[in-house]
């Protein structure tokens, strides 16, 4: 891999994995379309950390207010089971019960995540698929509760939908998003939600393979300087990512994601049927 290509695919990564128009899914079908190699799944992984930096700093204030209430909110319930929680607690406990979904359903399919869940075919029937499920949620949606209005049955709902994000072409926004708006949230607080739930499973994901590559468990081909450009680069453009999808979400649809989403995902259908790209 090129310092270039680690840069493009740095950035593609920064764009994609906010929007719920799949991160893995571009970084398979952008170097297919360019005729580069596929960076593979472990790369994919461990450039997500460089956007998870930039959720974190993005967020570092609720992040601290759920952390400190989180961890006061043990103290609480060993005094007291039925003790009320507070908002920034609850949700502490929301996206705790939110990622155990993902990391079951990550371990138990491992092997075909990384192999032939990358199948072209595959991703661009889920580009399609998923697009026309967001819309669906658009249509749907009362979008009458706010991020204070979330219960445990709907952090549980969201978490499931996370699962599905483990099929590129699906993405962990986009099924967060669409869950929240069936689920009856607004834009803003589905899409906060979404970013939140995402720190614990996309760190530990990426982690769990820098530590595999690391182990030397995990093939990897990239050098670790290239690894590394990509990586700051996704945190850079993931920052400015997340702060514009925020305002975008405040007073417009997903209805263009939706399109983009159809558009490319039958173009790729339409490239691998007739041989263009492999």
């Amino acid at each position: 891999m090129s310092t270039f290509e680690s840069i493009v695919l740095g950035v593609v990564q920064g764009l994609t994995e906010f929007l719920p128009i799949s991160s893995t899914a571009h970084l398979r079908i952008v170097p297919a379309f360019v005729g580069w190699e596929d960076p593979g799944a472990a790369y994919t992984a461990v450039t997500q950390l460089g956007t998870m930096a930039a959720v974190v700093l993005f967020f570092r204030e609720d992040l601290w207010r759920i952390g400190t209430a989180w961890l006061a909110s043990l103290r609480t319930l060993r005094s007291d089971r039925r003790a009320r929680l507070g908002l920034d607690a609850r949700l502490g406990w929301y996206i705790l019960f939110a990622t155990i979904p993902i990391g079951i359903f990550g371990l138990a399919f491992k092997d075909q995540i990384e192999t032939g869940a990358r199948n072209l075919y595959l991703i661009g029937i889920a580009m399609i698929v998923v697009g026309f499920v967001l819309l669906a949620a658009e249509e749907v949606s009362k979008r009458n509760r706010e991020i204070e209005d979330i219960e445990a049955r709907d952090a549980v709902g969201v978490g499931l939908a996370q699962t599905l994000a483990l099929v590129p072409g699906v993405s962990r926004s986009g099924s967060t998003i669409a869950a929240g708006l069936f689920l009856g949230l607004d834009r803003p607080a589905a899409a906060r939600f979404s970013f939140l739930l995402s720190v614990p499973a996309v760190v530990l994901s990426g982690l769990f393979e820098l530590l595999g590559i690391v182990a030397g468990s995990e093939q990897q081909d990239v050098a670790t300087s290239k690894l590394v450009i990509s990586t700051v680069c996704a945190f850079v453009v993931g920052y400015a990512a997340i702060a514009w999808l925020l305002r975008f979400l405040a007073s417009h649809s997903t209805v263009v994601f939706v399109v983009y989403r159809v558009a490319l995902g039958s173009l790729v259908l339409v490239l691998v049927a007739t041989g263009a790209i492999h």
